[in-house]
């Protein structure tokens, strides 16, 4: 078992009588990354304020490397580097000198810790020009060279993937994951569910304050239910015998083809696995034409959509 750097127990915040963040607990290991995940309004940034010590909690507990936030702001913040959006930098300067800037507001950074971060962030070639040169990726490794001067043991990123190309988000991936195999941790905050999916080992949906699931993306697909596509070539008929079995529940319906005449269809069930062989000879024997049939493990984005009632991702 790693190390747990950041341990978020039973926290919440209240602002005017009304509840933001309620009860709630997590907890983020040495190389992990955990997506943070939540809609407009939900509680994520407030959530994300109270670790870094921005605002108070109401209740509740932050503790960083066994380090209080509340009580001990110094010592646990040292442990720990953000990157918000597009980081801001000058860009008059070079990339280095923003780094020896960032680096003089703290203790013990030295220029062979400057040259470090530059390694391992990939801009030793273009460290010395001038930031106003640097496409958008190369800013964002810039913005996490800084956050990584200070030698943290967890990595904030909001939003990291903002703006950039399908090539930049791919290499912003895998520079991510090279980060957190070397022990670092990452809690990452993104609307890119699909991006988020393939980066992170374990999500927190946060929804109206409370969380609404954690876990694995395939902790999160089980507790869905065992789901099951199924192809028509006849629609109508094939789901309403589909659906003469109490058994199975009807998620989505597609209908697609000719429609002047009965369109065909696929539809997405509810139903133990176990009750499939069943189902389709009962179908077959009833003269439904069945074109195809699968289990269907739903997206993440798909399971974010049904928790959070279809609202706006941020």
């Amino acid at each position: 078992m790693q190390e747990t750097v950041l341990s978020v127990q039973n926290l919440s915040k209240k602002i005017n009588g009304k509840t933001i963040v309620d009860d709630v607990s997590f907890e983020l290991r040495a190389g992990e990354i955990l997506g943070f995940l939540g809609p407009n309004g939900a509680g994520k940034t407030t959530t994300i304020r109270m670790l870094v010590d921005l605002i108070k909690p109401t209740s509740g507990t932050v503790t960083i490397c066994g380090k209080p936030v509340q009580r001990e702001p110094e010592q646990a913040l040292r442990h720990v580097g953000s990157i918000v959006e597009n980081p801001e930098m000058y860009g008059y300067m070079t990339g280095w000198q923003n780094l020896e800037h960032f680096a003089r507001m703290q203790d013990g950074i030295d220029e062979a810790r400057i040259r470090e971060v530059t390694s391992i962030v990939k801009l030793q070639d273009r460290i010395h020009d001038k930031v106003k040169t640097y496409s958008l990726g190369m800013r964002q490794r810039l913005g996490i060279a800084q956050a990584l001067l200070g030698r943290p043991k967890l990595l904030i990123l909001d939003e990291p993937t903002n703006g950039l190309d399908p090539k930049g988000i791919k290499e912003l991936r895998t520079f991510i994951r090279q980060l957190a195999q070397e022990g670092l941790c990452l809690l990452v905050s993104s609307h890119l569910l699909s991006e988020v999916q393939l980066l992170c080992d374990r999500f927190v949906i946060i929804h109206g304050g409370k969380v609404a699931a954690a876990g694995t993306v395939e902790q999160l697909i089980r507790s869905a239910g065992n789901q099951v596509l199924w192809q028509f070539e006849h629609g109508e008929d094939g789901i309403r015998e589909l659906l003469k079995d109490s058994r199975i529940q009807l998620i989505e319906r597609i209908d697609y083809g000719d429609a002047a005449a009965q369109p065909a269809a696929k539809a997405v069930t509810a139903m133990s696995e176990e009750l499939i062989p069943e189902t389709v000879a009962r179908l077959a024997a009833g003269g439904v034409r069945i074109h195809g049939v699968c289990k269907a493990e739903p997206t993440l984005e798909e399971m974010f959509l049904t928790m959070t009632e279809s609202e706006t991702i941020a």
